[in-house]
């Protein structure tokens, strides 16, 4: 698996995409701070980009890069490696790659214009989610790819899963809780945000920045559970189950799948 690993890695890093998916972070991250002057401010901005840009570039990395690779991967299977080691290797070094760009374009504009020691907890936090985000929709990317031979059929998927996921899920969600707006609503609202990825990604944030105010009565429910520190180790291994489930549910497929 490691040389898999690092093969992909080191092949994708040179590639176009990632030199524009750093020069993206770097340029909006340097601007935002520059016109901002304020870190807790830049932070606040970033998010907004962050947890929709992050999931969606993982989608169409993850989705490209399995049907481009398709016949070096067949001659990788023609080789006396196990299908774990090439499939989980590839995945780790896609998710690798993209997230060394993002964390590399998001440190540097930090570090040049000496906010890089301020509000360092939001900072972290701010990364954190775009790596974690990066993993969880590679890996969705890579399970639908592998689970469809038409490559538009597997592009179609990927991209409203990622477009249920960052809008219409929000509208369903808000939907519900006006309909039973009567009823009590506190578990619910921490299930359904339980089950998405991005929504979850976006409550930690707005907790560790303080405007969870903004929300309301939601907010408050968020900040009496996600506020401690039982509620940030569920959310962060709720979005660990985002991962391995997806990874799972892949390396399960190709030790079936017929290639």
């Amino acid at each position: 698996m490691n040389r898999t690993l690092k093969y992909t890695f080191y092949d994708l890093i040179r590639s176009w995409w990632c030199y524009a998916y750093f020069g993206f972070y770097f340029l909006t991250a340097g601007a935002i701070l520059y016109l901002s002057g304020d870190a807790n401010r830049a932070v606040a901005s970033l998010m907004n980009i962050i947890i929709i840009l992050s999931p969606l570039v993982g989608t169409l990395f993850a989705t490209m890069y399995y049907y481009n690779s398709r016949e070096f991967m067949e001659l990788l299977l023609a080789q006396p490696v196990r299908r774990r080691s090439i499939f989980l290797g590839q995945y780790l070094g896609l998710a690798g790659s993209l997230s060394l760009s993002f964390l590399l374009g998001l440190i540097i504009p930090f570090i040049v214009l000496g906010f890089f020691g301020s509000e360092f907890g939001n900072f972290l936090m701010l990364s954190i989610t775009g790596v974690l985000l990066t993993f969880i929709f590679s890996a969705i990317a890579y399970w639908i790819a592998i689970r469809h031979e038409n490559r538009i059929v597997g592009f179609g998927i990927a991209i409203f899963t990622w477009l249920f996921l960052a809008v219409i899920y929000d509208g369903i969600f808000l939907l519900i809780l006006i309909l039973f707006e009567d009823y009590p609503l506190d578990k619910l609202t921490l299930g359904l945000t339980m089950l998405n990825p991005i929504d979850l990604s976006r409550i930690l944030l707005m907790l560790k920045l303080d405007i969870s105010a903004l929300m309301g009565y939601t907010g408050a429910v968020f900040q009496k559970f996600f506020g401690t520190n039982a509620g940030i180790t569920i959310a962060f291994g709720a979005s660990a189950l985002w991962i391995l489930i997806p990874v799972m549910s892949f390396l399960r497929k190709a030790a079936r799948k017929d290639f």
